[in-house]
């Protein structure tokens, strides 16, 4: 395959994806979401969050099985830090500086 076969292709899937999501968004804009929908999508930071969570302690960030002193300390301080003060991405900060500052000291 050639580079700009490759490019085109590149080009016309992105163009599709954009297409479907915008097209979601447009025909979706004056409506709002019903209630169980709305409650359910408060759920979907944490979720994503525990998915990455959850594949990284499966597969290390090394291509090994197995997690450390440093994650799960990190894991710890993103679970405390989200519950108390309610706010996913205070979490997410929290648990980043704990994963940077373990990993360079120990």
């Amino acid at each position: 395959m050639r580079t700009s076969e490759a490019v085109l292709i590149v080009s016309v899937v992105a163009l599709v994806t954009y297409a479907f999501r915008a097209g979601g968004i447009v025909l979706l804009a004056d409506r709002g979401l019903p209630a169980p929908v709305a409650r359910a999508m408060r759920h979907v930071g944490p979720a994503v969050l525990a998915a990455l969570v959850a594949s990284i302690a499966a597969v290390g960030p090394d291509g090994t099985t197995g997690v450390g002193v440093a994650e799960v300390g990190a894991l710890a301080v993103t679970a405390i830090v989200a519950r108390w003060r309610s706010n996913l991405l205070a979490g997410l900060i929290a648990g980043m500086i704990t994963l940077w500052l373990c990993m360079a000291l120990i």
